[in-house]
Parts: C-alpha cells; sequence; structure tokens
C-alpha cells in the first residue's frame, strides 16, 4: 500500500485485520459438543436457561441452587458454575421462552463469549426454538458470537482477549442443516460488519481516501467485485464540485471509488448504494470544539465503509441483483486553500449550492455520488452518511434516522434493519422545510434552519436523485458504541453493512 512518505506508518499495517479473525473461526452446528467427547476439547461450553420450562441437561444446579447464587435468568444475565476439569460451564439468561427471539438469540450468544473472553473453542446449547425459524436462529447465533469477541487491537502490541478459533452451536431439537445454512449466513454477514468497522476505527493517519482505494481494490479482488479509481484531476473532469469543494483545504487526494457487483446469472435489478466517506471531519473552517465528539470524526466515513464491507458479502450471499457503490471520499481539513463560507460549489449535472457552514459537508460530497448514480439509471439508491448531529440527538446512539422518497424501498430498508437488528426509524420527508435551504446566491444553501437537521439534510440530497426511488439513512448516532453493549463492542459498531447487504441479495425493482 502506497502511502505519503512523511507517516511513520509500519509497511505490514492492514485496516482491516479482522479478515484474518474471520479466516481462522470455525462455527458449526452438532448435535453433541466435541464429536461426542462431552466437551472436553472445548474451553466453555454456555447453556441458555430461560426462567421457565425445565433445565436443560448440563447445568449441573437445578433452580433453587442458581437462585442462591444470584442467577435470574434475565435476558443477557451469566453465571460461571465451577466444575472439575478444564471447561467452563456457563448459565446464560434467556428470560421466558415465549418472548425469544433470533435478536434475543444474537444477543445471549453475545453475553457468552464476552463472559469467557480468553477461551478460544467454546459451545453453546440453545434448548428448542418453539415458533423460531431455525435457519434464522443459526445466523443470530453465528453473528452475536463473532460480533460480540471484535476487538480493534490492529495497533495493539498484545490482544486483549483471546481469539475465537471454534464455536460449537447446539440447538435441541433443530434441523442440523438448517442451523449449517444459517450459520454460513451469519458469518458472512458477521465478516462484512468486521470489515466496516475495521476501516472506521482505523486512525485517520493510517487510512486516507487514498488508503481507502488501496483496500477497496484488495477487497474487491478477494470478495468478487470491481473497483474502479478516480483521482483528483479525474473528478475535475467530472465535475464533482462538491467532493473536490470539501478536499480543498486538505494535503491529501480526494477519491471517488466506485464498487461494481455482477450476479452470475441475469441481474434481476440494478441497485446503487452511495456512502459518505469523509476520512476525518475537522469541520474545515467552521472547526469542530476539541471535544470527545471531535476525537470520534475517524469514524465519518462509517457510510463509505459500511458499503464496502456489504459489497465483500453479495458474492457469498448469492445476491441477484447488480449493485454499484458511490464511496466519496476525503478529508475536510482547515487550511488557506480551504473552501469557505459563502462559497459557491458546484455539484455533478450543474446545480450550484452556497456553502453557509463547511461542517455540513458530508451532503455535499453526497450530492455527486446520487447524481452519478442517477446517470447510470439504477432502479433504486440508498444511500448512508453520518450526516447530521439532529439524527443523535433525535433518537440516541441505537436507532438510525430513517426517511426517503418512495415508501416500498423505505419499508424494504426497515425490514432488512430488523432481520439484522439494527434499529431505523422513519422521519416524515417534510417538504415545507425545503424552504429554509433557498439561497440568494445559489440554487440551493448546505444549511436548513436551527431545527429538523436530519430533515432538511435530507431534503438537501432529495435534490439530487431526481425521479429515481431513494432511501436515506443518517447513522450519525449508531455509528459507534461507547461500550460493549451485547454484539456490538466497543468503538465503531459497522452499523449498516448488513442492513445493506440484505437489501441487496435479493434486490428486484421497485413497483
Amino acid at each position: 500500500m502506497t502511502r505519503s512518505p512523511h507517516k511513520l506508518i509500519p509497511d505490514d499495517f492492514s485496516p482491516v485485520p479482522s479478515l484474518a479473525a474471520f479466516d481462522g473461526v470455525e462455527v458449526v452446528a452438532v448435535d453433541e459438543f466435541g464429536g461426542g467427547t462431552g466437551g472436553a476439547e472445548l474451553d466453555a461450553i454456555g447453556v441458555l436457561v430461560h426462567d421457565d420450562g425445565p433445565l436443560p441437561e448440563g447445568v449441573g444446579l437445578d433452580r433453587e441452587a442458581l437462585g442462591r447464587a444470584g442467577f435470574e435468568s434475565k435476558p443477557g444475565q451469566t453465571l460461571l458454575i465451577p466444575q472439575a476439569g478444564r471447561t467452563l460451564i456457563i448459565v446464560v439468561g434467556g428470560g421466558p421462552a415465549d418472548e425469544m427471539t433470533d435478536a434475543a438469540l444474537r444477543d445471549a450468544a453475545a453475553a457468552f463469549v464476552r463472559a469467557v473472553p480468553k477461551a478460544a473453542a467454546v459451545g453453546l446449547r440453545v434448548p428448542p426454538l418453539g415458533s423460531i425459524d431455525v435457519e434464522s436462529a443459526g445466523r443470530a447465533l453465528a453473528e452475536g458470537a463473532t460480533l460480540a469477541r471484535y476487538r480493534y487491537d490492529a495497533l495493539k502490541g498484545e490482544p486483549r482477549e483471546a481469539r475465537l478459533t471454534r464455536v460449537e452451536l447446539r440447538i435441541d431439537d433443530a434441523d442440523r442443516d438448517a442451523a449449517s445454512a444459517g450459520i454460513a449466513t451469519g458469518l458472512v454477514a458477521a465478516r462484512a460488519t468486521a470489515v466496516a468497522r475495521d476501516l472506521a476505527n482505523t486512525p485517520p493517519s493510517h487510512l486516507t481516501a487514498t488508503d481507502m482505494a488501496n483496500v477497496a481494490e484488495m477487497l474487491g479482488g478477494r470478495f468478487g467485485f470491481h473497483v474502479d479509481v478516480f483521482d483528483r484531476q479525474q473528478l475535475v473532469e467530472l465535475g464533482c464540485g462538491g467532493l473536490l469543494g470539501v478536499n480543498a483545504g486538505s494535503a491529501e487526494e480526494p477519491r471517488m471509488i466506485v464498487l461494481r457487483y455482477e450476479p452470475e446469472s441475469e441481474p434481476t435489478g440494478h441497485l446503487g448504494l452511495v456512502g459518505k466517506g469523509i476520512m476525518y471531519d475537522s469541520g474545515g473552517i467552521s472547526l469542530k470544539p476539541s471535544d470527545p465528539m471531535h476525537l470520534l470524526m475517524k469514524m465519518d466515513m462509517g457510510g463509505a465503509a459500511a458499503v464496502l464491507g456489504a459489497f465483500t458479502a453479495l458474492r457469498a450471499l448469492g445476491a441477484t441483483a447488480k449493485v454499484t457503490g458511490w464511496l466519496m471520499c476525503t478529508d475536510n481539513m482547515p487550511s488557506g486553500s480551504a473552501y469557505k463560507l459563502g462559497d459557491v460549489l458546484t455539484a455533478r449535472g450543474g446545480k450550484t449550492v452556497e456553502v453557509k457552514n463547511t461542517d455540513a459537508e458530508g451532503r455535499l460530497v453526497m450530492m455527486d455520488g446520487l447524481v452519478l448514480a442517477t446517470e447510470e439509471g439504477v432502479d433504486a439508491i440508498v444511500d448512508i452518511a453520518t450526516l447530521t448531529g439532529a439524527a443523535l440527538r433525535a433518537l440516541g446512539s441505537r436507532t438510525s434516522v430513517l426517511l426517503g422518497t418512495s415508501q416500498p424501498l423505505v419499508d424494504r430498508v426497515r425490514d432488512a434493519s430488523v432481520i439484522v437488528d439494527e434499529p431505523a426509524w422513519q422521519f416524515p420527508l417534510e417538504r415545507k422545510y425545503r424552504k429554509q435551504l433557498d439561497s440568494d446566491v445559489a440554487d440551493i444553501a448546505n444549511l436548513g434552519g436551527a431545527d429538523a437537521g436530519a430533515t432538511t439534510a435530507a431534503l438537501f440530497l432529495a435534490e439530487f436523485v431526481g425521479d429515481t426511488p431513494w432511501a436515506h439513512l443518517d447513522i450519525a448516532g449508531t455509528m459507534q458504541s461507547d461500550g460493549d453493549d451485547a454484539w456490538r463492542s466497543k468503538g465503531a459498531t459497522g452499523y449498516g453493512a448488513r442492513i445493506l447487504a440484505e437489501v441487496a441479495r435479493g434486490f428486484t425493482p421497485i413497483d
């Protein structure tokens, strides 16, 4: 990977270290732990225990004894049961059996592996699923176990936790083939999320727009998609005034990275994905305050990371549609050459934009990508961006804002978010707020009023999609977690990679 000569970065540094972890882990459905050896080859065995019904075999204690130890079978609760021998036994709370869901299974698997951070080979026993689909359960369990063990330790001398090498999932009275199919899907989806986490967690000195392009080319070669990279001069020729304007204050070149996935058979449709890739956001001339949020601005490329992560899953998931992605990558820095308040930028396609705040830069780089997507003739566009603090203020760090011009497309995105347990809540695209974006000197301004910031930002983007069905995910709140939270590890969450992959895998044109 070619790097700026003034940056002292090890030659063997990889911005996507989790690929090695996923290459090294085996997740399997079993009828009996340890290949019939009673689990002797495993470091730890977890047993999911509901607060009703009979206790599964292997716990070794009755409910009264568990209660004396403080175990109440609450979701996420764990208890180590001491025993002779090498293998640890952990009971994991499952709550009421009739309230168990895919999401709860994902959380339970996460709680188990977090309870045994030094265990490399583990097994988890799950009681009969009832009405839960076996394949969906296998997927959720695989995702929960692998994503909870994720740690970004690429720059640490010693990893804090053991790397998972084997996960055995025993689901009582379940079809093992169906569980195995779900596990395979879960591993692919979890890897996509881990790739997005890796990229967003990487320090900005170690991942410039140029580096991002290099990573995309590496991933494309491995996972079966084509990558085209556009440098500054090519962006000038394309008329991408938004990306170029935001980049004007940077010592690093911008890159537009176009990803292209083609299915093996006739495509069922053509989906466009656009990701915001601000590699570091200082705010530009509208400089951000030096507070903890400023520190997190290395994650302002979380949208582009999610799109790139999703592309790593498409071939393995058998996605039937053609999918094209536009990653709009640059940092946003203050300098003597930086774009200024009052400047007017010209987007791809000719629309002029007055800059009222240089920290409203994400929508400026996105507008060029959205226009290019419409010119490509895609059947629908989904964009994803860490766009507004208003999204965080409105919905917090667990739920993203979802808006769009096509209700059927918005519904598909929302349905996908439910499947992967990455919540999204639809806001109204209230057209009456559009006048807040009026400009005296240009076609539109890049900033609205003090209120409804997530909506006015979406209204700005809507100006560049024409009649193409469009949905928008504002992930400013969900891009990171302040601490370990079930399968969401501290740091970048990789939110959106699995949503996008789920939307893309069976995409058909919007009616």
